[in-house]
């Protein structure tokens, strides 16, 4: 049987080496920056939500929730600053669902489907540049973090809290890639994805203490990946205890690349 008349299932079970994987991610990874480029606008969100986000909540309640906290707005920038890095990940997840459901709607990824490729590499080659926008995200998070009177007392503890996000925010794109198949359309993905983040968000420490919440909110927030990754990145970024949190986030992390990467896979292969 000639490669020609493969069918795309065949052609995408055949054994593929992983010097090949690696080198299908790399293509499929420069293929995804050069629409990028081509679309600049796609990068909007990495540089408007920090932006937006870091102002909102310094600005409107920083006042009055550093007061309660019993200090000012000063204290709200260093409180909020590292729960706004936790989100980096988790709102460049969902951008990564929905933009894997267009090309899929578009019939992209019918042609690359029909390759001898890997079909992990396609998925991995979208989590490989989400991260790099994530990243960038980060950088501009941190710039206007720094205007509006962050400290940076640990640069060390910066740094490992943005490898940490990433980590946690890789894991939570296989859920959202996931999504990305199984989902109808861009809309029900983005509809998902905000019914199931802003709980999230907002029922943990990111935004404000957790102490003034109600016992069973507080239950929630207990177990809330959020929250950990939040309280990890503060007490890297300006001291604390980490230990607790730090397994935390990694074993969430670990626990939703085990389970939903291979869903993500196996949804990718036989999905008509």
């Amino acid at each position: 049987m000639s490669a020609a008349t493969l069918t795309p299932t065949a052609a995408g079970d055949a054994p593929i080496p992983l010097r090949a994987h690696l080198r299908h991610t790399g293509a499929l990874v420069r293929r995804n920056l050069l629409w990028i480029r081509q679309d600049p606008e796609s990068m909007f969100d990495a540089v408007l939500f920090p932006v937006i986000f870091t102002l909102l909540f310094v600005y409107v309640f920083g006042g009055s929730i550093g007061a309660s906290m019993g200090g000012g707005q000063d204290q709200y920038v260093q409180y909020v600053v590292p729960g706004l890095m936790a989100m980096m990940g988790m709102n460049m997840a969902q951008g990564v669902g929905t933009g894997f459901n267009t090309d899929f709607n578009s019939g992209v990824m019918d042609r690359f489907r029909s390759l001898p490729i890997g079909r992990g590499s396609v998925l991995v080659a979208k989590i490989a540049v989400e991260l790099m926008r994530m990243l960038f995200a980060t950088v501009v998070l941190m710039i206007v973090a720094v205007l509006v009177g962050f400290d940076i007392t640990h640069w060390t503890g910066m740094l490992a809290s943005i490898g940490l996000s990433a980590v946690f925010g890789s894991a939570l794109m296989w859920v959202f890639l996931t999504l990305g198949v199984v989902m109808k359309s861009a809309q029900s993905v983005q509809a998902m994805g905000f019914l199931v983040l802003m709980p999230l968000q907002f029922g943990s420490s990111i935004f404000a203490p957790t102490a003034s919440m109600p016992g069973w909110l507080q239950n929630f927030t207990d177990y809330n990946p959020l929250s950990a990754l939040a309280d990890t990145a503060r007490g890297l970024m300006l001291g604390g205890p980490v230990a607790h949190d730090l397994w935390v986030t990694l074993a969430w992390s670990v626990a939703l690349t085990a389970v939903m990467a291979p869903v993500a896979i196996h949804k990718f292969r036989t999905k008509n």
